[in-house]
């Protein structure tokens, strides 16, 4: 653990959490819940870094994204440093313009901690659906552990509310700024309808746009225009238990794949030199 980290209590795995299906299933949901903030969704949207793309690079995209993930929960310190110094290339170049409608900064602490908020409270809402609530040890652990969603980037270790008390008084207020504008909302239904990828692949789209809306939260599907009963909430729920308890019956090098995998790349790209985003 490094300065920048927030302490987490010795012996915690948090190998017993992560679920590459789950994270998956639940990715396109907390993508936005990231960019229903105006400053985050037009900072992606607008980006001038063409190569990191969602919608020109997908595959890429996703790549970055999920190793990103894996640095941040599995690295060692030196790896995401390493990591931190790549993306921080890429992110020094997303800056708003003049005429556009949120001002933003993709080096801004504020705007990282909200990203790192979303993909604490996407971790913690993926396990207690596939596998009920933690004993409140180890969900204190797993919040304390999650900083590094942050702490990968230029989010101070200070700026992650000191427990999770704090962090459900954080939240509540962070909605205040959701707000999700017509273009955005245009750009991430047509990520959530799979259009960015190959026609065979958008066969998938209908499931993807089930599960995203049965992640996000009654106010995040009220703002993307998303409509959900009692009917699909009762086959989410079954869906969830199904997918819980099959990966609880994997090995943890299976369950959590693709993050393992994506860590050894990203050792083989530090070995041979090779650009890490």
């Amino acid at each position: 653990m490094t300065d920048r980290d927030v302490p987490v209590p010795a012996g915690f795995d948090v190998r017993r959490h992560l679920s590459g299906v789950g994270a998956q299933m639940a990715g396109g949901a907390n993508v936005i819940l990231q960019l229903s903030w105006p400053e985050v969704g037009y900072g992606v949207m607008n980006s001038r870094v063409h190569d990191g793309s969602a919608m020109l690079h997908p595959v890429k995209r996703a790549r970055t994204t999920f190793t990103y993930l894996a640095v941040a929960m599995l690295g060692t310190d030196a790896e995401r440093t390493a990591y931190r110094r790549a993306v921080t290339g890429q992110h020094a170049q997303v800056v708003s313009q003049p005429d556009e409608p949120a001002t933003y900064r993709a080096m801004d602490p504020e705007l990282q901690t909200w990203v790192a908020a979303c993909l604490y409270y996407g971790t913690a809402d993926l396990v207690e659906k596939m596998h009920g609530p933690l004993p409140d040890g180890e969900a204190d652990a797993l919040y304390a552990y999650c900083a590094r969603f942050g702490t990968t980037l230029q989010m101070p270790a200070a700026s992650w509310p000191a427990d999770r008390a704090a962090f459900a008084a954080y939240w509540e207020e962070s909605l205040a700024r959701v707000r999700i504008d017509p273009p955005v909302r245009d750009y991430l239904m047509r990520l959530t309808l799979l259009e960015n990828l190959p026609r065979p692949l958008r066969r998938r789209a209908r499931h993807n746009l089930f599960v995203t809306t049965g992640f996000l939260p009654p106010l995040f599907r009220e703002a993307m225009g998303l409509a959900w009963t009692d009917d699909d909430q009762a086959r989410f729920d079954r869906l969830m238990e199904r997918t819980g308890r099959r990966q609880r019956a994997l090995p943890v090098s299976v369950r959590i794949f693709p993050f393992n995998a994506l860590l050894l790349d990203l050792r083989r790209r530090l070995r041979r030199g090779r650009p890490l985003v």
